[in-house]
């Protein structure tokens, strides 16, 4: 063999190990990372829960393992509804939740994860990447010193579990229904009596007679907490819930002080979760939804349309009254209004028809099966 030729080849052996030594001699250069999460959801709900178990393994594959992040069910190291405050404080360096549980702080959360009558997942997701939604809610987080990412979402819901049937809107006067935020300020309009519980508490308070109806999911969800056990008239739409979006918030401090690779990463892996929590649900609902019917004899009920209009018109006047005396509530809303009115108008060219003749043309309600 020439020395030309054997030069040759042992210049190409090099390049092809070069890079791997390379690779892996940055990855030797970061920094070994712990990190705690705190989840607002208990464990039994693989799907809302497991997706941020989802995150952790992401983005310790990504890094080598040497980015970890610790997932904690709600109420192991903080309560499920006071996520927020362990991340805004540093006790933990990110939660899985959901923003709308703190309405309670400023109704402006509720635009970072559903708002009555408002958007789809598609919309949603439309509206945070290209709509001008992730500036406008990064911006309102900074005061509460996170930076978010969407980490997920349930699709549309379901309207709930009635011990009692509710036909007009005089049935809906006096109903103690567990439902957070702004939902249960439209209801409140109408003379519900509306309350926020975390999930573990659920079932006891319907079995109790405490509440008189609650909201959850949907049936993936609903029927692995057992709710028709203690109420069997299950309610749709969740209009106040057309495509929840659930959130990483991290704290502004712990972001700041990661490597650049680490925050590219753990970013990828919210973007993943978002899809694959929604797909999840997708696949899971309709044999839950079968199961809920055939087997337990759940009588699945239509909220009326006088029901419907009132609560749009409370919804309209609630948004209308907050956006009147709260700045940061305007500034969004202002953004978000249009922007979902024209999701709708598109939708209702292409999805909304196509959806139409698919449901009239072959699929059937899982009690016809």
């Amino acid at each position: 063999m020439s020395r030309r030729r054997f030069l040759a080849r042992a210049t190409g052996i090099v390049g092809v190990t070069a890079a791997p030594m390379a690779a892996s001699a940055q990855q030797i250069s970061l920094p070994t990372v712990k990190w705690r999460l705190t989840s607002s959801f208990p464990k039994s709900l693989d799907a809302i829960y497991g997706i941020a178990e989802s995150i952790g393994k992401r983005v310790a594959a990504s890094t080598g393992g040497k980015f970890q992040i610790q997932v904690f069910a709600a109420g192991e190291l903080v309560p499920a509804l006071q996520a927020l405050d362990a991340v805004q404080n540093n006790t933990v360096e990110c939660a899985h939740t959901a923003p709308y549980f703190y309405f309670g702080k400023d109704p402006t959360f509720a635009f970072g994860c559903a708002v009555p009558f408002g958007m789809n997942a598609r919309h949603q997701n439309a509206w945070m990447y290209y709509g001008g939604g992730m500036a406008l809610m990064r911006d309102f987080y900074q005061k509460y010193n996170i930076v978010h990412f969407p980490a997920g979402n349930t699709g549309a819901q379901m309207g709930g579990w009635f011990r009692k049937e509710v036909r007009t809107i005089a049935d809906l006067k006096g109903l103690k229904i567990r439902i957070g935020g702004f939902a249960g300020r439209v209801l409140a309009k109408l003379g519900a009596v509306p309350m926020q519980i975390a999930a573990s508490d659920i079932y006891p308070a319907l079995e109790k007679g405490t509440i008189d109806a609650a909201e959850w999911v949907g049936p993936y969800d609903d029927e692995k907490l057992g709710f028709y056990k203690v109420a069997k008239n299950y309610y749709y739409p969740g209009w106040w819930e057309g495509g929840p979006e659930l959130d990483l918030f991290v704290n502004q401090g712990a972001w700041n002080a990661l490597p650049k690779e680490y925050q590219s990463i753990l970013e990828a892996a919210c973007a993943e979760a978002n899809v694959l929590m929604l797909a999840k649900y997708d696949a899971m609902n309709p044999a839950a939804m079968r199961r809920l019917v055939v087997n337990h004899r759940v009588q699945l009920r239509p909220f009326t349309r006088e029901i419907l209009e009132a609560c749009w018109n409370a919804a309209n006047e609630v948004c209308a009254e907050e956006a009147a005396k709260n700045p940061e509530f305007k500034k969004i809303y202002e953004s978000w209004k249009p922007f979902r009115d024209d999701q709708i108008l598109w939708s209702r060219v292409a999805e909304q028809n196509f959806d139409r003749f698919m449901t009239s043309a072959g699929a059937k309600p899982a009690a016809n099966r």
